[in-house]
């Protein structure tokens, strides 16, 4: 059994074949969750004319993927506060870590879940951050 898939009607849309989340048993999987909103932008990404990233803002960046969790979440029968494990992927560790690791202990304060950070190469999308996250669904 895979569980229920789940989607969220104020979340973007995936890039491939995929849910916002799948519930089975008591958890709710969410997949990997970017800064990118339903519109398309990406706060803080700037572009040049050509569509060529010139530059970002992590803080922007971060500020909008956990808001998408956090409402991903609440749509899909769960809850922020419900986070047990949170695997973030940043494209430059040595760049923002201190700003995300600032910004997250806002977010996370007196949820503490489990967390891994992994510096990678890049993401599918021209983003920085991204987050997988476990929660416990509401009963």
């Amino acid at each position: 059994m895979n569980g229920t898939a789940l989607n969220s009607e104020r979340a973007p849309k995936a890039v491939g074949l995929y849910p916002h989340a799948r519930r089975v048993g008591d958890f709710i999987f969410l997949s990997g969750v970017g800064p990118r909103r339903k519109d398309g932008t990406i706060p803080g990404l700037v572009r040049d004319e050509t569509g060529r990233v010139t530059s970002y803002d992590i803080e922007a960046e971060c500020r909008s993927v956990f808001d998408n969790v956090k409402m991903i979440l609440e749509d899909v029968g769960s809850k922020f506060e419900n986070i047990v494990d949170v695997t973030v992927f940043l494209t430059d560790m040595e760049r923002d870590f201190k700003t995300y690791n600032k910004i997250y202990a806002e977010y996370f304060k007196g949820i503490e879940p489990c967390r891994t950070t992994l510096g990678i190469v890049a993401l599918p999308t021209p983003i920085h951050i991204e987050l997988k996250v476990v929660a416990l669904a509401d009963r």
